[in-house]
């Protein structure tokens, strides 16, 4: 599962936005891919692989079948390179903030690039795009321009993130006066 978090203040200072505004966020979520692997179980995984590998290519050599040799170190390659990418892609990120005046989302790709995207929340519509057989896609849409968010996220977490997200701008289109004069 993916972690969708909407810690407030106390998330906002662990993920530093240059151009992040001063007053107090009424939603915040943080989207990071899941990733079941530590690198110390990365590590042991591939240790794994390696000496498994090692065993089927020294008994195969040791029969007379010397290129399975060559064919288990490509495998080898294949294997290291592919959970080196899996371990990368899952420092990406991606970040939505309502404010009272905007909706920020910014993107962080596994390298560190931050891409930003500024949206008004006056006419924001949130949209579940359900998809046969697929994950549905969460868009959010303004004025003719739609970004979808939550790419990495299953399910479950996309229509959670959606309904927070929803309840977030109904609070924030529908505020409550506490007037103690209008109390009677």
């Amino acid at each position: 599962m993916a972690k969708v978090s909407r810690a407030g203040r106390q998330l906002a200072s662990a993920c530093y936005i240059p151009s992040m505004p001063t007053e107090n966020p009424l939603f915040e979520a943080v989207i990071v891919p899941h990733r079941s692997l530590t690198r110390r179980g990365l590590r042991i995984l591939l240790g794994v692989i390696v000496f498994a590998c090692t065993v089927n290519a020294a008994v195969f050599v040791a029969i007379g079948a010397w290129p399975v040799g060559g064919f288990t170190g490509v495998e080898l390659l294949l294997a290291a390179l592919l959970l080196r990418l899996s371990a990368t892609s899952a420092r990406a990120s991606e970040m939505v903030l309502l404010t009272s005046d905007t909706l920020r989302i910014v993107r962080t790709d596994p390298k560190g690039r931050r891409v930003e995207e500024t949206m008004s929340p006056a006419w924001l519509a949130i949209t579940l795009e359900e998809r046969a057989g697929r994950v549905p896609g969460l868009w959010l849409a303004v004025r003719g321009r739609s970004v979808e968010i939550g790419r990495s996220l299953g399910e479950a977490e996309k229509r959670d993130l959606a309904k927070a997200l929803d309840d977030a701008l109904y609070r924030w289109r529908n505020p409550r006066f506490d007037n103690p004069q209008l109390a009677d």
